[in-house]
């Protein structure tokens, strides 16, 4: 089968320094892939360049949507590879506090709306008609997320695990086929992590998007990855399932600084 997203001899420099080095990652429809390593390896780095944030030093980035032929995204505007139907949440919550529940995730359906400027000012018919559907379809996505309840509330005023699932709502309004996001457990309590694992899960199995995540909690990474990616100092170091990412010495080492050779 043909990766959807497929990352060749990726390598991205800032100055003098190379922050990613020759990468390789690819990602097939309906898994949930992982990419793991230390701090500093250069994870959302890797993120920032396939979604437009950073032009890649070298290498291609490719996508082949479902039914569509396969484009290379290098260097094209972050809002082009939404529009291309990847989708990406943040480390840091990146909501817009002041307004509702309901309106952050009806800004993610922008990229896909048909009307412009002057539909927006003259309010004409066919204007109103995808205001309505924008805000239906809004609100289903908030139910499948489990935030309905929160729908008129202001996005600061939600718990802090709240917020990561409304951020994840937003990006699934803009109807990707890729989901990426980076570090979606940070912050969470053990029970907001499991409720995220399920959520994943869902977004999954239900909506039929697949996922590529950056995670530290290994304990979700091993829950729900299909395949997991490890990189080190901008370097892939390893990839494989679960089983054989928990056993690997190469992995080991870097997480744990421990000589492998003793």
């Amino acid at each position: 089968m043909e990766p959807i997203l497929k990352v060749q001899n990726l390598s991205m420099d800032f100055g003098g320094l190379r922050a990613l080095n020759d990468l390789d990652l690819d990602v097939i429809s309906g898994e949930i892939v992982a990419l793991i390593g230390p701090n500093g390896a250069g994870k959302t780095t890797f993120f920032n360049c396939i979604t437009g944030i950073y032009p890649p030093t070298e290498g291609d980035i490719l996508i082949t949507p479902p039914g569509k032929k396969t484009k290379r995204i290098n260097g094209i505007k972050p809002n082009k590879v939404t529009e291309r139907g990847l989708a990406r949440t943040f480390q840091n919550i990146r909501l817009f506090p002041n307004m509702t529940v309901l309106e952050n995730v009806m800004i993610g359906h922008h990229c896909r709306m048909r009307a412009g400027i002057l539909g927006a000012i003259l309010k004409d018919r066919s204007t109103i008609k995808e205001e309505e559907r924008v805000v239906e379809n809004s609100y289903q996505i908030l139910e499948k997320i489990g935030l309905s309840d929160f729908v008129n509330e202001f996005a600061k005023n939600l718990p802090y695990g709240a917020q990561r699932r409304l951020e994840i709502a937003r990006a699934m309004a803009t109807d990707p086929f890729l989901l990426l996001l980076d570090e979606p457990a940070a912050g969470m309590n053990p029970h907001e992590t499991e409720d995220l694992d399920k959520l994943i899960k869902q977004i999954r199995d239900k909506e039929g998007i697949s996922i590529l995540l950056i995670e530290h909690d290994m304990k979700l990474v091993m829950s729900l990855s299909d395949r997991i990616f490890v990189v080190d100092y901008g370097k892939k170091i390893a990839q494989g399932t679960p089983a054989e990412i928990k056993n690997n010495k190469a992995v080991i080492k870097a997480y744990l600084g421990e000589d492998i050779d003793a």
